[in-house]
């Protein structure tokens, strides 16, 4: 095929893949619904240059994902779809420019079978579905090494200062997206490629400048404005957040030291695999860059342990070791199908081994699913059960992803010890393709039936009404993004203060409580923790899979 037919089947399958079945499910606190709502409030402000959330600042977050949400929102209309969209086009970009970047190194079908591992993978897949900030600020990074490596590997030539630009302008975009973590995550990659080339010169002192000089111009373009307009906070609140990820955990997101690497590992099947063996040890493929392969994995490895030492472990944090990974895993495929590799028996089996894993869980979920009155007796948590509790319908076609998953994984071991290699990823990865797209269209909906769609459709009934409404005893964004609040009055503006006159939302919710309030307040508690908010002029309106709505009425007439 040529490069141009290689192309126009990326682009349709990404596509395909990536564009359909967005909006069939609500956001997911917290990160989707977050993203989204300060979107939507920039939209109902109109003030496009302050990140806030609940119309309050927001200092975790650089606003350029959020921007393209806006854009998104004003096509579509503010919903799931247009809060996903942006991922989903990027998800299509990646494809081509794994494409790309693999013609370079290699081949037109060394590049198709990059982009093939990324899509052909299982959370991979799901993240271009999202709608949260990793999938964009990832593909600056990753694009920005790139052009760094063209630069280093160019050095002393002409091109290394355009490289170097290029590089400059793509992590300058990565801090609008997510922060000067960015430059931290590129800046400890190149050290550690560094340290692996004995410390050689890789770069003339015009590259660094037009590379420093480039990121601080483009970071600069929101950083600068706001720092002029409001100080420094949102610097010096950033660097408080961070340091409380590396040492304290964020909302019960404490995992283990080896969190990450089983995510990687089992959620991303079957390039996690695949790429295992060529993750440890030289190809043997010739590459125009071969040290391109070198920076790829240090990248993998700087992602993974970095965020397997932070204390705040939440799953798309490693999410970055998805690009790299998909090109390392390509070189196996590669090996495969010229056959310089060949898998033993206990390789095999540890590949079985790690891909029963997912098959199996897309295969219990929907089991679960039409046996929960068999399964509550095992069920401990009080507000799980009254979770377990939503009406969701679960039928014989919500197997077929789950037997897919396993039919792909048994093919492609059989192959694989008989050295039939053609077929491998046909097995692995279309399995995992097919498998994945049929899932997306149905279990998240499902899942949100028990997790969140009670307190989704509560909120939604409050839109248009002018009341306040406000969870108690636990942390959410969705009440303001589907209750589609237009922002603080003045009640809320004045007993919203702590007693050095700042924003404090706890001061909020006591006035919500027991306040001379001027309008009805609805509250969310969860089933589990009702009892902590025992006020007496609080009704209870209903109670529904795990949540109680609750009615404070104004307690005064309004000015």
């Amino acid at each position: 095929m040529t490069n141009n037919q290689f192309r126009l089947i990326l682009l349709l399958l990404g596509a395909l893949l990536f564009l359909p079945f967005l909006g069939n499910a609500p956001l997911f606190d917290w990160d989707e619904i977050n993203f989204a709502e300060s979107a939507r409030e920039m939209i109902v402000t109109g003030n496009y240059s302050r990140v806030q959330i609940n119309f309050q600042p927001f200092w975790e977050k650089p606003p350029l994902f959020l921007w393209l949400q806006v854009l998104s929102m004003k096509a579509f209309g503010i919903n799931e779809y247009a809060a996903r969209f942006p991922n989903a086009i990027f998800g299509i970009i990646t494809l081509l420019t794994l494409f790309e970047i693999g013609k370079e190194l290699r081949s037109a079908r060394f590049g198709f079978l990059c982009a093939i591992c990324m899509c052909g993978s299982f959370l991979p897949l799901i993240y271009f579905k999202s709608g949260i900030i990793d999938p964009v600020f990832n593909y600056f990074i990753f694009t920005s090494i790139w052009f760094l490596s063209r630069s280093i590997k160019n050095y002393g030539n002409k091109s290394a200062s355009r490289h170097s630009l290029y590089a400059g302008l793509l992590i300058g975009l990565a801090i609008l997206t997510k922060g000067p973590v960015g430059l931290l995550l590129m800046l400890l990659t190149v050290l550690i490629y560094w340290i692996f080339i004995r410390f050689r010169a890789i770069a003339s002192l015009r590259s660094i400048l037009i590379f420093a000089f480039t990121t601080i111009s483009v970071s600069a373009f929101w950083f600068l404005p706001e720092t002029i307009m409001h100080g420094p906070w949102f610097l010096e609140e950033f660097i408080e957040y961070q340091i409380r990820l590396f040492t304290t955990p964020d909302a019960g997101h404490e995992q283990p030291f080896y969190y990450h690497l089983l995510i990687v590992l089992i959620g991303c099947f079957p390039m996690s695999v695949v790429g295992l063996r060529t993750l440890f040890r030289r190809s043997s493929l010739r590459l125009n860059d071969p040290d391109f392969i070198r920076w790829m994995k240090v990248l993998f490895w700087v992602v993974l342990i970095l965020f397997s030492i932070v204390t705040t472990k939440i799953i798309h944090y490693s999410s970055m070791t998805y690009l790299p990974l998909s090109m390392i895993a390509a070189l196996s495929l590669e090996e495969w199908l010229e056959g310089k590799q060949s898998w033993n028996v206990f390789q095999l089996a540890g590949a079985f081994i790690i891909g029963i894993i997912p098959a199996l869980v897309v295969l219990g979920v929907p089991l679960a699913g039409m046996n929960i009155a068999a399964l509550k007796p095992f069920i401990k948590d009080a507000s799980a059960i009254e979770n377990l509790k939503a009406v969701v319908t679960w039928n014989s076609i919500d197997l077929v992803p789950g037997m897919i998953l396993l039919t792909g994984l048994c093919a492609g071991i059989f192959w694989l010890s008989r050295g039939i290699r053609r077929h491998v990823p046909l097995a692995f990865f279309g399995s995992v393709i097919l498998a994945t797209s049929v899932f997306i269209a149905t279990f998240p909906t499902r899942i949100a039936g028990y997790t969140q769609q009670a307190a989704v459709d509560f909120y939604v009934s409050l839109q248009g009404k002018d009341v306040y409404v406000e969870t108690l005893g636990f942390k959410s964004f969705a009440q303001y993004f589907y209750s589609r609040k237009q922002g603080f009055s003045k009640m809320e503006i004045l007993n919203s203060k702590d007693d050095e006159g700042n924003y404090n939302i706890d001061v909020l919710r006591n006035w919500y409580l027991t306040g001379e309030t001027d309008k009805p307040v609805y509250f969310v508690v969860k089933s589990n923790k009702i009892d902590a908010f025992n006020f007496p002029d609080l009704q209870r309106l209903s109670e529904k899979n795990g949540f109680v709505f609750l009615l404070r009425p104004a307690a005064r007439s309004k000015n």
